[in-house]
């Protein structure tokens, strides 16, 4: 005969710090996840604008520290990428609008991709970063993407 025991746990309440109210929109959330995160992520708006970015993804990314780069758009926010070739070239206009942050907010879906960061000193060497990037969704329209982050 089979035996069943049961027990029973206690409710799952949110953390004082987890928004449940809902005023607080996609975007919010996830730019507060993103800060904290320990993981290199970054969140940018419709209009490429970072509106979030963990400080490990700081540190891979070489743009210095958050409060920095808030604000200002993903590209002209310190973020300087080059092409895969030996000339190590600054990446032309059309292969920009191809990296993932910037793919997931035009096609609305997943997109990823290796990235090449240029040092931001000679003596620290050019990084490769394999990146993955989600549309985030306000009211059912793409309005920012959620990118992660791994050297390679």
């Amino acid at each position: 005969m089979a035996h069943v025991e049961l027990s029973l746990s206690e409710v799952f309440a949110p953390s004082g710090g987890t928004p449940t109210e809902p005023e607080c929109d996609n975007i919010s959330r996830w730019s507060a996840t993103v800060s904290s995160a320990h993981e290199p992520c970054l969140l940018i708006d419709a209009e490429t604008r970072v509106l979030a970015v963990s400080a490990a993804g700081c540190e891979l990314l070489q743009l210095g520290a958050p409060e920095d780069v808030i604000g200002l758009p993903l590209l002209d926010g310190g973020l300087r990428l080059l092409d895969f070739t030996a000339y190590r070239g600054e990446l032309a206009e059309p292969e920009i609008d191809k990296i993932p942050p910037l793919l997931a907010l035009t096609s609305g879906r997943l997109a990823r991709g290796l990235l090449r960061i240029e040092a931001a000193t000679e003596d620290v060497p050019d990084a490769t970063v394999d990146a993955i990037s989600t549309p985030v969704l306000a009211d059912g329209a793409v309005a920012g993407s959620l990118t992660f982050f791994s050297e390679v």
